[in-house]
């Protein structure tokens, strides 16, 4: 079923964010508020949660209709909002403005990119678990959903790299894109992951096999263990604007043959 909503606004919303439970909309941007849309009733008009300290840079459901979680991109912290009573219920202290946040698929933890650091967080009783530096300014970062010892972050330096979740080692180094990444997603299943940078394209990583105690480093082409750099000429292909990357294989389009 297809839906469109319109709405005015005095300008276009940064955050705006999946469906919840097929009919609710999240939506928020410069003008510091968050609109609840029901896709049910398309005709109504939003309802309208009070205003956030600032633009508003990122929005997600909680566990339920009843919590989001925003950032705004003027300040630090991500902060929990009470639908029922429109009130900010929780802050998430950061010292840098909060550019990407995403709850587990599990509802154990919360995951936050702000400057050069990713956090994850308790998303039961809200206290830190681990935060780990990484090698340049970082605009999104996602948890593997399956196993979540594992998770990808991309940002400014244009690589999108694979890190362990536990000790923060960098596990794998993928190399593609042409200006800064500021999205990356898992898929629901861990088998692959996308990103979306400013070089207007998306591109589709592969996983690898998905095993429970995966600790160690991906295994290197010739035998030795290390990180893996894939280049976009070695393991690219592009199809109607996106760019899915296969470990290892190289399978490019050929015009004019069979």
């Amino acid at each position: 079923m297809d839906f469109e909503v319109t709405a005015a606004y005095p300008k276009p919303p940064y955050g705006i964010v999946g469906i919840f439970d097929t009919h609710l909309l999240l939506t928020g941007g410069v003008e510091k508020v968050l609109r609840i849309y029901d896709l049910n009733r398309p005709d109504a008009p939003p309802r309208e949660v009070d205003k956030s300290p600032g633009s508003v840079r990122t929005l997600t459901w909680m566990h339920s209709d009843q919590t989001i979680l925003s950032s705004c991109s003027d300040m630090g912290g991500v902060r929990l909002w009470d639908v029922r009573s429109g009130k900010i219920v929780q802050t998430l202290e950061t010292k840098s403005s909060v550019t990407s946040a995403e709850v587990s698929q599990d509802g154990r933890y919360i995951t936050t990119a702000d400057g050069s650091t990713v956090k994850f967080w308790d998303a039961n009783h809200y206290g830190l678990v681990k935060s780990h530096n990484m090698p340049c300014t970082v605009e999104s970062a996602s948890l593997e959903p399956k196993y979540g010892n594992k998770f990808v972050a991309g940002g400014e330096d244009m690589w999108v790299r694979v890190f362990d979740f536990h000790s923060g080692d960098e596990i794998a180094c993928n190399k593609g894109h042409h200006g800064p990444v500021h999205c990356v997603r898992f898929s629901p299943g861990g088998e692959s992951y996308a990103s979306g940078s400013e070089d207007g394209t998306i591109r589709i990583w592969m996983t690898g096999p998905l095993v429970h105690d995966d600790t160690e480093p991906f295994a290197a082409v010739n035998g030795s263990v290390g990180k893996v750099k894939v280049t976009a000429e070695d393991v690219s292909r592009k199809i109607e604007g996106f760019h899915i990357a296969e470990d290892g294989k190289n399978k490019e389009k050929e015009t004019g043959k069979e």
